[in-house]
């Protein structure tokens, strides 16, 4: 299989009406957590631009918008250490955040990135992911405040997640199929 493909052999995780319908519940979610509070909503780049751009239209509170940009994996499957390319430029002094990415795995940028905000004076954090993967290797105390999508614990892609790069627009999530 060549590195600049996007699988073939692939497993049908959750097609595009399941996915809707968890973008819906999550909105509904958000809006009757944060009700009365204007978040700043920071996109999570690159996996969680598909994620935010879909979600945020369906969220009716007031949203300010940011993003930040660090990644652990940098085009490879597995992660090392953090590295930044934006940080966000909103004051997020006394404010709620609401960070929004494509998947909770192990947790562990997602963790340095409710830690930098709690750092730069955030009140509050909040995680909205469109999927977790089920396994017991997450970070400590890290969770999910907005999710509703599992996968399975293999290496998935589609909406967000990529596959070396790739298959991040697709518009629904897959797995690699499982050795026999």
């Amino acid at each position: 299989m060549s590195a600049h493909k996007i699988p073939e052999d692939r497993d049908l995780i959750h097609g595009l009406p399941a996915i809707e319908r968890a973008m819906v519940q999550m909105a509904k979610d958000i809006d009757a957590e944060l009700a009365g509070e204007r978040p700043i909503y920071m996109t999570v780049l690159t996996g969680g631009l598909m994620v935010a751009g879909c979600l945020a239209p369906k969220i009716k509170l007031p949203l300010e918008f940011d993003y930040v940009h660090a990644t652990r994996y940098r085009g490879a499957t597995e992660g090392g250490k953090l590295h930044w390319f934006a940080k966000p430029r909103c004051d997020l002094r006394n404010r709620t955040v609401l960070l929004v990415d494509d998947i909770l795995d192990e947790g562990h940028t997602l963790e340095e990135l409710r830690r930098f905000c709690y750092d730069a004076g955030a009140r509050d954090v909040k995680i909205a992911v469109l999927c977790i993967k089920k396994h017991e290797r997450r970070v400590p105390g890290l969770k999910a405040d907005f999710c509703e999508l599992e996968v399975p614990d293999r290496y998935v892609f589609g909406f967000g997640m990529d596959y070396r790069e790739l298959g991040r627009n697709l518009p629904a999530i897959y797995a690699l199929k499982q050795e026999k």
